[in-house]
């Protein structure tokens, strides 16, 4: 007997201690086709390009960051957010356009697609937390309860993070008759939340399902999973393409820059509009999330190089969950999209918009938000200090 048969007990017993919030691991036959993935190498996921999956630099310099009591005030509205007042009437007329879009705030969207309804990453919860009692709690309220939202026909999820799958609302929408569509994996956490396999469609990247006439690819992303203290990275992330009869769209879910964004432009784009993730980055994990320039960066390689359709900002204002300023990610994108000359659109939390039609562009922040640093903007040009030839010759010869 080795030292691992002790502990298998103990183990088996950590498990079954598990909340329900914790989900289940992958096993059976849905384990088996996770190691069938040609994406799980090693016991593991990869990403599509390296990527470092925990904070890097100091632990000790990073809490002092985030803790720092003046710090910690900027990271959150001055005042009351202004959450959309007539979300239900609104979206009780059908979109005009045959696409609508309506962002509940973080990374959650209702897109209405040539006459289908899909919600993406649905968090509902009070907290982004295995814990009811402690996490990131949310900053304004959800513009419309769950049942007033009405049939969905999918709910699509982009990875198991806890701010993008969240068991309250998973529970709710299992009660309903919805079809959920999600990476290789995560259908073991519905699973166990009262989903049945009959409702589900687990998919590997590149690989596609069809829901009531809507094809749902689930594409390349750089990140990672898991919702214990050890992230086996048994369950795999995604960022979707979604194509109707009329129009198509984009989710990012969370990613980091990668190259593959070209790639998937040019399969499945170009995108009448794209649900970006601009809010949560950090130096400290600078490969896993992504900055509103980075961001911009997506959008453009998505739609083949050049401005097209709408950016929809996501990932931003709801949670506070990294060390900028709480307004910071929209006013950073407002002014990569006017350098970059793409549309973009800036709901309040609640407000529907068809990206064919008159967008939201109003900087809704600034009436709740202290004064925004810009670290982002770099000196011109002709601030900087004059170069001398000589210094000009050498640099060039090395």
């Amino acid at each position: 007997m080795t030292g691992a048969d002790y502990l298998l007990p103990f183990r088996t017993k950590l498990r079954s201690m598990r909340t329900e919030s914790f989900g289940a691991d992958p096993a059976g036959a849905r384990m088996e086709r996770v190691r069938r993935s040609p994406h799980f190498v090693d016991g593991v996921f990869q990403n599509p390009v390296g990527a470092r999956t925990r904070p890097s630099g100091s632990t000790v310099e990073f809490a002092k960051v985030y803790f720092h009591k003046e710090q910690r005030a900027r990271r959150a509205p001055t005042g009351t957010v202004p959450v959309h007042a007539t979300t239900l009437a609104d979206l009780a007329v059908p979109p005009a356009t045959g696409l609508r879009l309506t962002w509940m705030g973080h990374s959650s969207v209702l897109a209405e697609i040539d006459g289908r309804r899909i919600l993406f990453d649905p968090v509902w919860g009070e907290r982004c937390s295995p814990f009811p009692f402690a996490g990131p709690k949310r900053l304004h309220p959800t513009p419309l309860s769950l049942a007033a939202l009405g049939p969905v026909d999918v709910v699509v999820i982009s990875h198991d993070h806890y701010d993008h799958l969240d068991l309250p609302t998973i529970r709710a929408l299992a009660r309903t008759d919805t079809v959920f569509a999600v990476p290789l994996g995560i259908g073991a956490h519905l699973e166990r939340w009262g989903v049945p396999t009959s409702r589900m469609h687990e998919l590997d990247w590149n690989e596609t399902a069809t829901v009531a006439g809507i094809g749902l690819t689930a594409t390349p992303a750089r990140h990672f999973c898991g919702r214990g203290l050890r992230n086996r990275q048994h369950t795999l992330w995604a960022s979707w393409a979604v194509r109707g009869p009329e129009h198509r769209i984009y989710h990012s879910g969370d990613t980091g820059y990668f190259p593959g964004f070209r790639d998937i432009g040019a399969e499945h784009g170009p995108f009448d509009a794209t649900m970006i993730q601009i809010g949560a980055y950090s130096e400290y994990w600078p490969d896993i999330h992504m900055t509103p320039a980075e961001g911009m960066r997506a959008h453009l390689d998505l739609q083949g190089g050049r401005p097209h359709g709408v950016l929809l900002p996501i990932h931003w204002g709801t949670f506070n969950l990294a060390p900028h300023a709480w307004a910071e990610p929209g006013e950073w994108t407002k002014e990569a999209g006017e350098e970059a000359g793409q549309t973009v659109a800036f709901p309040r939390p609640g407000e529907p918009f068809e990206p064919a039609g008159k967008l939201p562009t109003e900087p809704w922040w600034r009436a709740v938000s202290q004064p925004i640093a810009t670290p982002w903007r770099r000196p011109k040009v002709t601030d900087a200090p004059p170069v001398h030839r000589e210094e000009a010759d050498l640099a060039g010869e090395r």
